[in-house]
């Protein structure tokens, strides 16, 4: 089934590719480089909107505010303790995860595309660590989350455009044949980030609890107001 729908998706890479010089073949040579530099452009430009996008929200402590507690009408003292804390775990421990891993994956394809010369478990492995490390920062303090989630994916844009093959349009799409490779890998790195948020959100619940959360930060933000 697997080797099915690998040999599927490579070879949707490979008509692609063939329709696509097929398209150019018949143009002018002019146009077929104006046509290769557009493709190369507006991907660039969509890794662009995704990381604008991907650091404004990954970077925060709270990526979302749902608020689920709010549907805790019970009347009952241990009934209402027992939805906030499920909806507590709801929230934070599965929901919030979830969103992680989708930021996780759309990133890492985003990477498989851009890059060359590196194995799909290779960016898995650095994607999950970037992640991380923008999760980690987020509960210590949120501007310097905010910097490495935009800084870190903006230099590995740089570091690509100055690979020569970064403009070959058959490298691109040769690079579907690496996607069966990551849907393969990608749901170990699930439990590593309900791993992450899991131990994140103890610690910040005890600092919480005996008030230790960063005081510089609080302090800070009462100065904003």
């Amino acid at each position: 089934m697997a080797g099915g729908v690998a040999n599927m998706i490579e070879g949707l890479g490979g008509t692609f590719l063939q329709a696509y010089n097929y398209f150019l073949s018949g143009l002018p040579l002019f146009f077929q480089k104006f046509i290769n530099l557009f493709v190369i452009v507006l991907l660039i430009v969509l890794y662009s909107i995704f990381i604008w996008k991907f650091y404004r929200s990954v970077s925060s402590k709270n990526i979302m505010i749902l608020n689920l507690n709010k549907y805790n009408k019970s009347d009952n003292s241990f009934n209402t303790k027992f939805l906030a804390g499920f909806f507590y775990v709801l929230e934070y421990i599965v929901i919030m995860p979830v969103l992680v891993f989708l930021w996780f994956s759309v990133f890492t394809l985003l990477l498989i595309f851009m890059t060359d010369n590196l194995e799909v478990s290779t960016l898995l492995l650095i994607s999950a660590t970037i992640i991380a490390a923008i999760r980690m920062a987020s509960y210590y303090k949120e501007d310097l989350a905010r910097d490495v989630a935009k800084l870190i994916p903006f230099t590995f844009l740089a570091v690509s455009l100055l690979n020569p093959t970064f403009f070959s349009i058959e490298r691109i799409m040769g690079q579907f044949s690496q996607i069966p490779i990551f849907f393969s890998e990608i749901f170990i790195y699930l439990f590593f980030i309900i791993f992450i948020e899991v131990v994140l959100r103890f610690f910040s619940f005890i600092f919480s609890l005996f008030e230790l959360e960063n005081p510089i930060e609080e302090e800070e933000e009462t100065n904003k107001k």
